[in-house]
């Protein structure tokens, strides 16, 4: 079998992060995406560096825009529009992550397309949605981190509040889209017709909430910051050893008793520890009993120690640890490509392993307009035409 979505056409307006991350993936299972940029500049994220490779490629632009075909275009011109119209007629997919009401206003909104392609589905990505009260604010990972309770949880206890590491709200907000898209093209093959989604970076935040928010509706209670803690669970959170970070998780009985049977303490029935809501209420008192034996010796020394027992445990690492790692390279996350400019495109890999359709990566991300006479040859625009275009900024190849 072929890919998933082999035959899917994607007209991929977006930019930044959230909207080209979930168009990379479709792109990924099989879609024909064309990324949309404006001329000259291109994407936003073309500038966002250091570091920045041969030919000025933006390692932020390259990491979210594989699997694209790409072309420039001035959509604040009729002509510019003109092109996406034609475009739109005859894809399947529309992703773009405009501030409400911008469309509409070019003439290339939902409305408008859709009379054109009934089947055409239509994802919008935007920070806070196409309704409500905060509809028109600008959207940033940032901000929906904040607003959306995420960074009140994240940091330690007595800390301030931390952003997450990665920019989980675009992220996030871009997976939800994928499985947006794949819900509206099921849809499609039921009904043949297409339909509008409307995904927000806050909503995707609020998603990811589970038993923080499961707690706050059913009793009220505000969730608090507890570090890498699990405030349901103990022991669960990271120690530090004599080289490093270690990170244990000890989620039933049976773990526990294991657990101290590793580190040789005498406590698994002490009256404090016993169960694991005892051990939650008298977390300070057990952190101070353990971190000195797993401060005493090295991460080796425990990760076989713990793998020997079962109990799960694994290493801090940073980015050299991971991909350094052999694991990295028997799932195949690691992918490389040939690139125009910098030589070797390297990026992440597909997280799903499938037995019949696999997605696989198909093209390296494009430089600045560098399909664009293609594209347009393809929807008919004669070579004259494409040249005109070209010299009146219109477009740019």
């Amino acid at each position: 079998m072929g890919k998933p979505l082999a035959g899917i056409r994607v007209l991929d307006l977006s930019r930044i992060l959230a909207g080209p991350y979930c168009a990379q993936f479709l792109g990924e299972m099989g879609a024909d995406v064309v990324k949309v940029e404006p001329p000259g500049h291109g994407d936003d994220t073309r500038t966002w560096g250091p570091p920045f490779l041969a030919g000025g490629e933006a390692v932020y632009f390259l990491a979210a825009n594989r699997n694209k075909r790409g072309i420039a275009v001035d959509l604040k011109t009729e002509p510019g529009r003109e092109i996406i119209r034609k475009f739109a007629a005859a894809a399947d997919v529309l992703v773009e992550n405009f501030r409400p009401g911008t469309l509409e206003r070019w003439g290339l909104d939902y409305a408008s397309l859709s009379a054109a392609n009934p089947r055409l589905i239509h994802l919008s990505i935007t920070g806070f949605g196409q309704t409500g009260r905060y509809r028109d604010r600008p959207g940033y990972d940032l901000i929906a981190q904040g607003m959306g309770g995420v960074m009140n949880l994240t940091g330690d206890a007595d800390g301030t509040p931390m952003k997450v590491g990665l920019p989980v709200a675009d992220l996030n907000g871009g997976t939800w889209g994928i499985v947006a898209v794949l819900m509206a093209l099921q849809a499609r093959h039921q009904n043949g017709r297409g339909q509008y989604l409307d995904v927000s970076l806050l909503e995707a935040q609020l998603a990811w909430h589970i038993y923080a928010a499961g707690s706050y509706l059913q009793t009220g209670g505000e969730p608090e910051r507890s570090g890498t803690a699990h405030p349901m669970i103990a022991p669960y959170q990271a120690y530090q050893v004599a080289d490093g970070w270690l990170n244990v998780a000890v989620g039933s009985q049976k773990l526990w008793r294991l657990f101290c049977q590793v580190l040789d303490l005498d406590i698994a029935d002490d009256e404090r520890f016993a169960s694991n809501s005892q051990r939650v209420a008298h977390r300070a008192e057990l952190a101070a009993l353990v971190e000195p034996v797993l401060g005493a010796k090295p991460m080796r020394h425990w990760l076989d120690a713990f793998g020997a027992a079962g109990v799960p445990v694994g290493p801090i690492n940073r980015m050299a640890d991971i991909y350094a790692d052999p694991w990295v390279a028997e799932r195949d996350q690691v992918v490389r490509m040939p690139h125009p400019t910098i030589g070797t495109y390297q990026g992440t890999g597909f997280p799903v392993h499938a037995s019949e359709t696999q997605p696989e990566p198909a093209l390296p991300p494009p430089t600045l307009g560098q399909h664009t006479a293609e594209v347009l040859a393809e929807l008919g625009y004669p070579p004259e035409q494409i040249a005109a275009l070209r010299r009146d900024g219109i477009v740019n190849s």
